[in-house]
């Protein structure tokens, strides 16, 4: 079975979970800004940002982030599921559906009635519930899709 935590209840793996993200999400010029990051979603006591990893034993194999803003126009809305990853192995479990779930239950768990993502995809949140509310703009003006999910 595989186990979904909160990064900030394993902090002997906070470098793992930056090099893990980072090296999903990330550039060779971000590698500072997903430390920096994920260090101090360890050290607040605000409800986010937060990182989750889940791990078959000891191996990080997919995980997610709950975020005050995932980069994009829509400033006045939060808070922002981002960061979704599973290892390709993994594949076709159903993986990427319990981790939006288990998101679903901390922001609910935090009090909050909506959770937002952007994206390109198309076909794949709306399976677990997600419904698409229009557009965004990344800071590279580059457009994206905006999902909200009631929770």
């Amino acid at each position: 079975m595989f186990e979904i935590v909160d990064i900030r209840q394993k902090p002997a793996r906070v470098q793992d979970a930056v090099q893990y993200f980072w090296k999903q999400w990330g550039t060779e010029t971000s590698y500072h800004f997903y430390r920096d990051c994920i260090e101090r979603s360890v050290e607040t006591e605000s409800d986010v940002p937060r990182f989750y990893v889940m791990l078959d034993g000891d191996r990080i194999i997919g995980g997610y982030a709950l975020l005050r803003s995932d980069l994009n126009s829509r400033q006045d809305l939060f808070p922002w599921f981002a960061c979704l990853y599973v290892e390709p192995e993994y594949r076709g479990k159903k993986l990427g559906a319990q981790l939006q779930n288990h998101s679903i239950r901390e922001v609910q768990s935090k009090g909050y009635d909506k959770l937002y993502l952007c994206t390109d995809l198309t076909d794949y949140y709306e399976k677990n519930n997600w419904t698409h509310i229009g557009k965004g703009y990344l800071l590279d003006d580059e457009e994206t899709r905006i999902y909200e999910y009631r929770v």
